[in-house]
């Protein structure tokens, strides 16, 4: 990667965690309250490094075999950083899931939280936990329904004995967000659950606004995606 591209990342970063900071105080909030999670999907190392080197220490990632390919280095050279799994998790990558991520973000359904439940044993690893709520109740995404998330919730803390730390959501697109950032924070409530994962690129301040704990920023860091090879 160039200069040129490496400072990119590095001011795009600062200017997103300046934004984040001030819509936290519109929202009345300490902008500490915020961890930006800063998403690698799609991009290299290469392109990922500049962040690292600005002291940014929170990833994610939506494919488990993506973030074994690349990250193992980059965390040995850049020691305290967290890597978030923020896409769907196949109980197949369970046992690569729990030792590469610090905090795994899409638990929503009981086979996959028994699983992971048998693999922190296994290991002697447990990473945090979100439940994933798919709040738009659309066919094609992951996610617990609304209505069985409190279910869930209950299953995992008490029978499978995860570390639940609180929910996500990736709202529909043609929808107005707010309506699900409010649905995740009065699931999350009633529930006794702190955080709040919830808010992209285009919508993180909103998301902020209504209460979210932990933001995730790919695009408006790192730039568009570099598209797929095919397999």
């Amino acid at each position: 990667m160039d200069e040129q591209m490496e400072s990119a990342v590095a001011v795009r970063l600062a200017d997103v965690m300046a934004e984040i900071a001030a819509a936290a105080r519109e929202a009345g909030r300490d902008p500490h309250e915020i961890t930006l999670v800063a998403v690698g999907k799609g991009h290299d190392a290469a392109r990922i490094r500049p962040a690292l080197e600005a002291d940014h220490r929170v990833f994610g990632e939506n494919r488990v075999q993506e973030a074994a390919d690349k990250w193992p280095a980059l965390v040995a050279d850049f020691p305290g950083t967290a890597l978030h799994l923020i896409g769907p998790l196949q109980t197949n990558k369970v046992r690569q899931a729990v030792v590469l991520f610090d905090v795994i973000e899409t638990v929503d359904r009981p086979k996959l939280a028994r699983e992971l439940a048998k693999e922190m044993a296994r290991a002697g690893r447990r990473p945090d936990c979100f439940i994933q709520v798919n709040t738009g109740a659309e066919a094609q995404k992951a996610g617990v329904l609304p209505g069985e998330a409190d279910s869930l919730i209950k299953r995992c803390r008490t029978e499978f004995e995860l570390p639940v730390r609180g929910l996500m959501c990736i709202p529909p697109v043609a929808e107005e967000p707010s309506l699900h950032f409010a649905l995740l924070r009065e699931i999350a409530h009633r529930n006794g659950l702190a955080g709040l994962s919830m808010g992209m690129s285009a919508d993180y301040r909103v998301a902020i606004a209504f209460g979210a704990t932990h933001v995730r920023v790919g695009t408006a860091i790192f730039g568009e995606r570099p598209p797929r090879h095919p397999d």
